[in-house]
């Protein structure tokens, strides 16, 4: 019963294609992530929480080990987001300590990761917990000299770019997408695989959305009918018309416009609004019900994104450094899509 083909979709850019090249990853130190947790773990508690620098390794492996060391389930190990594995990436974990004997953390060995810090909190972290992440991605091997993509970083950081979900929560060849549709057929999923098709369905659905209104472009500016959303909040409203307040504040985006996480509920839009999204998402009516029957609720995200912070330098000839801050659910593929196209490895000679 598969519904979606030619996958990934090359979605729509909002500034134009891009004819530069670049590689990506090259190392994994090319691609750094730091994790910015929102709060401050309180020192005392039932579970351990670790400042963990991870190189080359997924999130879920990690978590796997530090159970496996501890003594305890996986369950009871929590973290805020899953990290890039192809990367150098530092973010929270946290173990719990029931009664009996602590584990020593200084004697923790595993391969590609490093323990920074130890403290005590008095919940699980949960996921989702953290604000936001601090990208520093070196791109190489540009086709062109750095001003044509800098040309592009610059309107990026004064006017925002689409939110779209990045390809890697599709799954490779949009595997995740097909875990969702034979959990909607009824077949027998794990809880993980569950966890990842509802995710990918929604996420699916969502950028459809954002490529019509990148189409239309109505992608940066609030319409009649609109939920909007307040930067770097998860706080939406209504928007019943449209002033020149409203409209200020979504030029120098304070506001978004917000798109449709399909699932369980009336949609919060209307007007014209409502009738784009209900028939868009009605083109793929299996993923659609799919989420209604598995009774995931209704929910919005912010259709713009703001890279905060964006700066960038060019360390030598046909290479670019750049640094920026997404919030929590933000995909930095998203952003560097907008400004040039990367290959991903070694040697420009295996790209297309």
């Amino acid at each position: 019963m598969s519904q979606v083909t030619d996958f990934p979709p090359d979605w729509p850019r909002a500034y134009g294609d891009v004819d530069v090249t670049a590689r990506i990853r090259r190392s994994c130190e090319d691609f750094q992530v730091t994790e910015l947790l929102g709060f401050d773990p309180q020192g005392d508690g039932e579970h351990d929480f670790l400042w963990i620098e991870k190189t080359g390794q997924n999130t879920a492996w990690v978590a796997g080990v530090l159970a496996k060391f501890a003594g305890i389930r996986e369950p009871d190990v929590g973290f805020s987001g899953r990290k890039d594995r192809q990367a150098v990436t530092r973010q929270w974990f946290s173990v719990r300590r029931p009664g009996g004997a602590k584990p020593d953390w200084n004697t923790f060995q595993a391969e590609g990761v490093r323990i920074l810090e130890v403290t005590r909190h008095g919940r699980k972290l949960k996921r989702g917990a953290h604000r936001a992440n601090r990208f520093r991605i070196v791109l190489r091997d540009l086709s062109a000299p750095t001003a044509a993509v800098e040309a592009k970083l610059a309107i990026i950081r004064d006017q925002g770019l689409p939110n779209y979900f990045g390809e890697q929560r599709f799954g490779h060849g949009g595997r995740n997408l097909r875990l969702a549709e034979k959990l909607f057929a009824g077949r027998r999923v794990s809880r993980n695989q569950r966890s990842m098709g509802l995710s990918a369905a929604r996420s699916y659905l969502f950028n459809l959305v954002l490529e019509r209104r990148v189409c239309d472009g109505s992608w940066n500016r609030l319409l009649p009918g609109d939920v909007a959303n307040l930067d770097g909040t998860g706080s939406v409203f209504h928007v019943d018309t449209v002033d020149e307040e409203l409209e200020s504040r979504a030029a120098r985006l304070d506001l978004h416009p917000t798109g449709p996480l399909w699932g369980y509920g009336p949609l919060p839009v209307a007007g014209d609004i409502a009738s784009l999204e209900q028939n868009l998402v009605e083109r793929h009516p299996g993923l659609a019900r799919g989420l209604e029957g598995q009774k995931v609720d209704q929910s919005r995200r912010a259709l713009r994104m703001r890279a905060v912070e964006l700066a960038w330098h060019a360390p030598e000839d046909r290479t670019l450094s750049i640094e920026f801050t997404l919030g929590r659910g933000s995909f930095a593929t998203a952003l560097l899509r907008e400004a040039v196209r990367t290959i991903v490895g070694e040697s420009a000679a295996d790209s297309d």
